[in-house]
């Protein structure tokens, strides 16, 4: 089977691929910025929360925002024929990939937490190679990802021989880019078929009985708790993240090249590094900053054009 006939039976139709406007690129900038405080209000939040209780409340907000939306704009929310299956394997997707960032941010620290969160790129320009026809790996982007793998490296590298637990979160959130970078594809072969608003209302709410179930099963004894910063912290990954900044990046793959808009998330690592030094007073080492620039570089190349 060639790579058309395989998206073509996720999508039943043209992928559409346009270069990003001006106003589109000044959004995708906006949405990078403001993905960098992800991780940061993640690890706020659990402080109060355990990862699936915070991911259970985050999706209701941002439930609550997307539908919202979706019935101002008079979607129809309705689903057709042949869309619960291709929705059920994102909504798999989906909940793999918020499992291991919760879990992994738990156990590192939020300024690496977003640094390796956002090789994501990489795996989106793999994954748009075997799937999306005209997105085709380059030696540019190849070398992106040899220097961007090595920003992971130096970032880790100082913690590898010593048994930190922090270790284990950082492949945990490696693991959950991965999940992110097919997410991003998969949702951009979707799009062609299913608007998007409808797509992230199914999705939400194909999610949050699996979020409730793992927080009843596995999180029992934990303690929960809400707090003003970590309220703060649950309305910023519900409101701005799960509601905004999902509407308008689902919205912008509809239409526009994928591996070309994801070139200006390459601020979302520096300004990840920034939020977390700002609001929870992480240590900017030499490594960490080295780590952050190469991850950042390599995104730029990955994507260059010509």
């Amino acid at each position: 089977m060639n790579n058309t006939e395989s998206s073509g039976r996720l999508t039943s139709g043209h992928v559409i691929s346009e270069d990003p406007t001006g106003k589109i690129i000044a959004l995708s900038l906006l949405l990078a910025f403001l993905w960098g405080g992800n991780s940061p209000s993640i690890k706020i939040g659990l402080e109060d929360l355990p990862p699936m209780a915070l991911a259970f409340v985050r999706f209701c907000i941002g439930l609550v925002i997307v539908g919202g939306w979706s019935l101002y704009c008079r979607i129809p929310l309705s689903l057709k024929r042949g869309e619960f299956s291709r929705l059920l394997l994102l909504t798999i997707i989906f909940i793999s990939q918020i499992i291991t960032l919760n879990t992994g941010t738990l156990y590192t620290s939020a300024s690496r937490s977003t640094i390796f969160i956002n090789v994501y790129p990489f795996f989106t320009a793999i994954f748009a190679h075997l799937w999306i026809p005209n997105e085709r790996l380059s030696i540019n982007k190849t070398f992106g990802i040899v220097v961007a793998f090595s920003g992971v490296f130096i970032t880790v590298a100082p913690d590898l021989g010593s048994g930190e637990t922090s270790v284990i979160g950082d492949i945990i959130v490696l693991v959950s880019g991965c999940f992110l970078g097919l997410r991003v594809v998969v949702t951009k072969l979707l799009v062609q078929s299913i608007h998007p608003y409808r797509l992230l209302v199914w999705y939400l709410v194909l999610s949050l009985p699996c979020f409730a179930l793992l927080c009843i099963l596995f999180e029992r004894g934990e303690t929960f708790q809400i707090s003003f910063a970590g309220g703060t912290a649950l309305l910023y990954q519900g409101g701005i993240i799960a509601g905004f900044c999902f509407l308008a990046w689902t919205s912008i793959l509809e239409r526009y090249s994928a591996s070309k808009c994801v070139v200006f998330f390459f601020a979302t690592p520096l300004s990840g590094v920034l939020f977390s030094y700002l609001f929870l007073g992480d240590v900017l080492t030499v490594n960490l900053l080295i780590g952050a620039t190469l991850v950042a570089g390599g995104i730029f190349l990955v994507n260059m054009r010509r």
